[in-house]
């Protein structure tokens, strides 16, 4: 009986946690988000976006964005980019936690690439 019981305790928690992992993967839809007004905030540094941006993007250096919240509105969805998706995770995550609904869109030209298509 003891053994029945951990298996299938063991395979709740595995379902949970699938449930879990699969929400880390989660698809948003970008062209949704910029028909209603999204914000795309490239945290990059300036030297990096004159390299290349996204046209209708704004750059707010990741370690200046926390002294300029006001200049983005809470209104609004934001979508964070960089180059790999790394410092855009850790604004989108540092934007939640101030109350914006934000994004991770990840490197600045596969977004560039979805938004346009």
């Amino acid at each position: 009986m003891q053994a029945d019981s951990t298996i299938y305790k063991c395979s709740k928690t595995g379902i949970s946690m699938f449930k879990w992992i699969k929400g880390l993967f989660k698809k948003n839809d970008f062209k949704a988000l910029m028909a209603q007004g999204a914000v795309i905030v490239d945290v990059r540094t300036p030297e990096e976006y004159k390299g290349g941006h996204i046209k209708q993007s704004v750059n707010i250096p990741l370690s200046q964005l926390a002294e300029k919240l006001n200049k983005l509105p809470k209104n609004k969805p934001v979508i964070t980019v960089c180059r790999s998706g790394a410092r855009s995770g850790s604004a989108k995550n540092m934007l939640i936690a101030k109350g914006y609904a934000a994004y991770n869109g990840g490197p600045w030209n596969m977004l560039e690439k979805k938004i346009a298509s």
